[in-house]
């Protein structure tokens, strides 16, 4: 058995916190009837009145009480830690989607997130097949793939020239993608804000750590930016840029999350 640690009963008042353990008691003993015994290698034994498992077996796969199990299924305040909720979601053999719904429902993170983040062939083949400048960032804001008109259009960032693929290293660090942004003082400060709000699901994450301990040291402007604490969507809206071939550019941008890889950001500029 897991300690104790990992679930605790708790006092809440009878809030729309109640009803969102409703729902994850709901959702926990609907799974639970539609696996058999058979699925998960235990035997049928006697006659069951109801179908699919006992809570009792779910427990037993689990690692956990019985009268934990219980006590969630009947929606009652319980916390459980990440752990736990790794072992119900294994022991109900829950699809990547049933996992992440389990998480969100219970608020809490899953560990085993970043391992599922590999990217989709079909996600890294709609940044070529963009005809307008189009990027793929990851957590940290990477650069995964970019297609041929995002190279051309982000000097000292996508460049062939440039060795800096994270934005916003490249943002802070990088005279040329400053010089080409235009009013960088306000975009790279609300980049940090959206970075921010993109970010509180990895915080804990350490190249995440990294990223900003690094910039704070090696930027006066990233630090002031940060300590701010501003917080904003990654909205989109109009960009301009100063190009040093192309001359003054308007693009609007439009960021899309993929569902098929919740970590990503695919971002597209179309011209304005």
């Amino acid at each position: 058995m897991q300690a104790d640690a990992d679930l605790q009963s708790v006092t809440a008042p009878a809030t729309h916190e109640a009803s969102r353990e409703a729902v994850l008691g709901a959702f926990l003993r609907a799974h639970r009837e539609r696996l058999s015994p058979g699925e998960v290698g235990l035997s049928p034994g006697r006659r069951r009145r109801t179908p699919g498992l006992r809570r009792e077996e779910v427990a037993q796969l689990a690692g956990l009480s019985a009268t934990w199990v219980t006590w969630l299924e009947q929606g009652r305040p319980v916390t459980l830690s990440a752990r736990a909720l790794d072992s119900l979601a294994a022991a109900l053999r829950l699809s990547r989607a049933e996992r992440a719904y389990l998480f969100e429902l219970a608020g809490r993170r899953d560990p085993r997130q970043a391992e599922d983040e590999a990217v989709p062939p079909a996600v890294l083949a709609s940044v070529q097949a963009i005809n307008g400048p189009a990027y793929l960032l990851d957590r940290q804001w990477n650069a995964l793939a970019w297609n041929a008109a995002a190279a051309e259009l982000f000097v000292g960032w996508l460049d062939a020239g440039s060795h800096e693929r994270n934005l916003l290293r490249a943002m802070f660090l990088s005279p040329a993608l400053q010089a080409l942004v235009e009013d960088w003082p306000h975009r790279a400060a609300r980049l940090v804000a959206e970075f921010r709000a993109h970010s509180i699901r990895f915080a804990e994450d350490p190249p995440t750590r990294a990223l900003i301990e690094g910039l704070m040291a090696d930027s006066p402007a990233f630090r002031a930016d940060w300590l701010s604490q501003d917080v904003e969507d990654r909205e989109g809206g109009r960009r301009g840029f100063r190009h040093p071939a192309r001359g003054p550019l308007q693009f609007e941008q439009l960021t899309l999350v993929p569902a098929a890889a919740p970590g990503l950001m695919l971002v597209m500029l179309m011209p304005a």
